[in-house]
């Protein structure tokens, strides 16, 4: 699985990192998500999902590969 934020939709809201804090982090320069780690760890695949589900933009894409 991986995890994608679409930065042009993206408002910084935090929501993501708020779900899966070991998935996102906001950038400090623009304040928009970005993923930390990809692909994503077996163990926090429910909470990429979680993420996706809340981000109030729907910025968050998930793939499998």
């Amino acid at each position: 699985m991986r995890v994608t934020v679409d930065r042009s939709v993206c408002q910084g809201h935090g929501v993501c990192l708020m779900m899966a804090e070991n998935l996102f982090a906001i950038s400090d320069e623009d304040g928009l998500a970005y993923v930390t780690q990809n692909p994503v760890p077996d163990d926090q695949r429910d909470l990429a999902m979680i993420a996706m589900n809340n981000c109030p933009e729907r910025a968050i894409w998930i793939s499998e590969d």
